[in-house]
């Protein structure tokens, strides 16, 4: 079977965005490959998280994807920084890894101008730990979201320098695992951007929340007054409300408040209202499991 490799920062709980542009896939692959999926502790070290909250995200990770379903039986579930070789790698990688190619990395340059000071070096050289996290298990696919296409293009080019330059062939070249649909990007609920812990406690819908903040941080989503004429474009803020339904909810809802939208009698707070039971009904087993 195929390697496959994916991790996730322990910086809190999980939410619909981790759930849907990663555990979703992780679940699928985990019956047909050869899976590593890691709690990449050493990547969240780029935010300073106090050690007693490093250690306690870790261990909720762990819970919540055990909830989700990934099975230990079938698939190899580990910490970070219990790899050593990964630092290893890390090391041997950032020798061949060039300044201006970091720098030009877009992740890193969002990063930046959110926190432009201090930046440290752990953060411009991120790219050069994640291909060390793929290219130490030798990996053939990586289930990637769309903000890390770009870091995967960096893997491939810094595994390809050092066998270049060694003159082998040890690391092979990973791609992108998607199962040939789109690469997901959930969006958050205030309007912009998407799913994130960064973005606020508003934007994101956790795995562990009850009903009741469901509910809440749902009827908070930003709208606008309405379409004034049939067939309208959606603004961003409207499309992210229906991507979000996309995911949780039934064809059928979907094409109800799309044709309530197109014939402009959409009341968003009625589509609010589904959105969110909709979520919690998805959420809740696995809530429960945690």
């Amino acid at each position: 079977m195929e390697t496959v490799v994916s991790g996730i920062r322990p910086t809190g709980n999980l939410h619909l965005g981790n759930y849907f542009g990663a555990v979703k896939n992780f679940l699928k692959m985990q019956n047909d490959a050869h899976c590593f999926f890691f709690i990449a502790d050493y990547h969240s070290l780029t935010t300073h998280p106090t050690p007693a909250d490093l250690h306690k995200s870790g261990r909720q990770v762990l819970a919540e994807y055990l909830a989700c379903g990934i099975d230990p039986d079938k698939s190899v579930i580990y910490m970070q920084s219990d790899l050593p070789q990964t630092a290893e790698l890390y090391l041997l990688l950032n020798m061949n890894a060039y300044v201006g190619e970091l720098e030009r990395v877009t992740s890193f340059k969002d990063k930046i101008r959110k926190q432009p000071n201090p930046i440290n070096a752990g953060l411009l050289t991120y790219p050069v730990l994640m291909a060390a996290d793929i290219l130490i298990h030798h990996a053939a696919k990586v289930p990637v979201g769309k903000d890390q296409e770009q870091h995967l293009e960096m893997t491939r080019t810094f595994g390809n320098r050092f066998n270049r330059l060694y003159k082998t062939d040890y690391f092979p070249e990973p791609v992108a695992y998607n199962f040939g649909e789109a690469l997901v990007k959930i969006p958050g609920l205030d309007g912009s951007g998407k799913m994130g812990k960064s973005e606020g406690e508003g934007n994101a819908v956790f795995l562990i929340d009850t009903d009741e903040v469901i509910k809440k941080k749902v009827m908070r989503a930003v709208t606008d007054s309405g379409p004034t004429l049939p067939n309208s474009e959606k603004p961003d803020s409207i499309k992210n409300l229906f991507t979000l339904m996309g995911v949780v909810s039934a064809p059928e809802t979907i094409s109800f408040f799309e044709e309530k939208y197109n014939d402009c009698t959409i009341r968003y707070g009625d589509m609010k209202k589904q959105l969110a039971e909709d979520m919690i009904k998805f959420i809740s087993p696995i809530r429960e499991k945690n």
